[in-house]
């Protein structure tokens, strides 16, 4: 999972760079690996980019590097490709134009893709990120076109070529040089993405586009909408906004599990309160318990969430179930989050050093322990040992989503089916491998509802990770065994370079623009 922003000021002195760099700050929770940014002054693009948390790439002499009113922001949480520093983004083509990429998501006909841009198009790809690819691909129809100024027709034209050639999940900001921003989302609209406008003050309106609203409320934008199934947006540096679906067939189907884990709880995403979608859990999560496992509803003496995304959800259950909420574990906020880290070995030393559990809320308590969502079982795992070690007498789990059992194909890299700790069990397998006494799962009609209750146009959703149905259509076995391969924990990259590079893409006048020598 990725976040990107893209913002165009409407006056030329009104640089975006700070703003876009408070955007990654904002959408730090949506990757941790690496982070950039690339603006745009006068026709020139200015860049910086690395391994790493936003705060460690981006410093002061760096920033002032970066020119420009309008340009895109990535940070980057890797799924497809490797963590190598070439694969941070944004990408940039030189041709045509001058063209600055970055994407949230992933695509699912990648090799297909290559082929043809090998064959056909004659473009090199350097690395191994489908964002490339789809950079690529949208540089190419837009060459097609043979034009030497290009309008917004010639972007729909292009837009819509890419999306009949390109299949999985992604939103995209781009930035084309001296023309202005482009925004699109895939036909299902499987990643979020919303865009809004602020008022300057001074006759002008800026714009900006980012995967999250939370992003548009901290700088000061009005949230206009998120961008539609197979939508266009571009924002001109006159001042223009030209909107147009560019696919004849769309589903709406966004990626459930950004309601359950990956998105703020203080969004909104596809007109639907992530909080509130949140709180909706909790309380259908508590009226199956009553329902289907009353014998655990009377045992229980404590609710205690797992921090931070199943605090809302658990603090509903409480209420739900009429049973003491209590916080039990005191977060490190200085450990990124476990799910999105590599390797095994990692994560399982990051649990301990980013929770402490106060023992006086576990000693001699029935605990029913909330989480969003039970992926590989290492964090669950490792969290029931300390709750034990605390002194509580039984420790039962309550997962906010359904068991997951199948790989995410569209830009969550959850991991290859067999470490996946529901894979191949029933309810009281995984109770037995991740140490509970009990496990209980969200149904998946109930977790479906406690989004489509706040926006009824959305009734249905990507929901594969519970249920192997992919809303592409395309994902075929083969696929999915080659994902399985590149995925496997012991085939994942280990470099943890932190290089950094801030150049100024064409030309070099300005000293704190130069290339910064990197290291690996």
């Amino acid at each position: 999972m990725c976040g990107i922003a893209a913002i165009l000021n409407a006056a030329e002195a009104d640089p975006a760079a700070s703003e876009l760099y408070e955007s990654l700050n904002i959408l730090q929770h949506r990757g941790q690996d690496a982070a950039g940014i690339v603006t745009c002054k006068k026709g020139k693009l200015f860049q910086c980019k690395g391994n790493g948390l936003v705060r460690d790439i981006f410093s002061e002499k760096r920033m002032l590097g970066l020119s420009g009113n309008m340009g895109v922001a990535h940070v980057r949480y890797p799924t497809a490709g490797s963590s190598s520093v070439n694969e941070a983004q944004p990408f940039y083509v030189n041709s045509p134009y001058g063209i600055a990429l970055a994407h949230n998501g992933n695509l699912v006909n990648t090799n297909e893709l290559k082929d043809f841009l090998d064959s056909h198009a004659h473009r090199h790809i350097n690395t191994n990120s489908d964002s490339e690819v789809l950079l690529n691909i949208f540089a190419s129809e837009l060459q097609a076109i043979d034009k030497f100024r290009i309008d917004h027709t010639d972007i729909f034209a292009a837009t819509s070529q890419l999306m009949k050639k390109c299949s999985g999940g992604y939103a995209v900001v781009l930035m084309i040089t001296g023309y202005g921003i482009v925004a699109f989302r895939d036909a299902h609209a499987i990643r979020p993405i919303v865009y809004g406008k602020r008022d300057n003050g001074r006759g002008g309106i800026d714009r900006i586009a980012a995967s999250e609203s939370v992003v548009l409320d901290a700088l000061g934008f009005t949230t206009e909408a998120s961008v539609a199934p197979g939508e266009v947006i571009i924002f001109t540096n006159s001042g223009q906004v030209h909107r147009q679906v560019c696919v004849e067939q769309v589903s709406y189907s966004p990626c459930i599990f950004e309601y359950v884990y990956f998105a703020r709880p203080d969004s909104i995403i596809d007109g639907i309160s992530v909080y509130k979608a949140r709180l909706a859990m909790g309380e259908y999560l508590a009226k199956k318990i009553k329902r289907d496992y009353p014998a655990i509803a009377d045992q229980v003496d404590v609710v205690i969430p797992v921090p931070d995304t199943s605090r809302v959800a658990a603090l509903q259950l409480s209420v739900e179930l009429g049973k003491t909420y209590r916080e039990g574990f005191i977060k490190n906020r200085y450990i990124g989050r476990t799910f999105i880290m590599p390797g095994q070995q990692m994560r399982v030393k990051s649990v301990r050093r980013k929770l402490n559990p106060m023992p006086m809320e576990f000693a001699d308590k029935n605990v029913l322990l909330v989480d969003d969502s039970i992926v590989r079982g290492t964090t669950a795992r490792e969290i029931i040992m300390m709750v034990r070690d605390c002194g509580a007498k039984k420790v039962f789990m309550a997962s906010c989503a359904p068991a997951i059992r199948f790989p995410n194909v569209y830009g969550i890299d959850m991991p290859s089916p067999d470490e996946l700790v529901a894979y191949n069990k029933d309810d009281a397998g995984v109770a037995q491998a991740i140490g509970a006494d009990g496990v209980i799962y969200q149904d998946l009609p109930d977790l479906i509802q406690s989004c489509s209750k706040f926006n009824p146009a959305i009734t249905t959703y990507d929901t594969s990770v519970f249920d192997g149905n992919y809303v592409t259509k395309d994902v075929s076995k083969a696929y999915l065994d080659d994902l399985a391969q590149k995925r496997a924990d012991s085939s994942k990259s280990s470099s943890s370079s932190a290089a950094l590079e801030v150049t100024e893409m064409l030309g070099l006048h300005n000293d704190t623009a130069s290339a910064v020598a990197s290291s690996t």
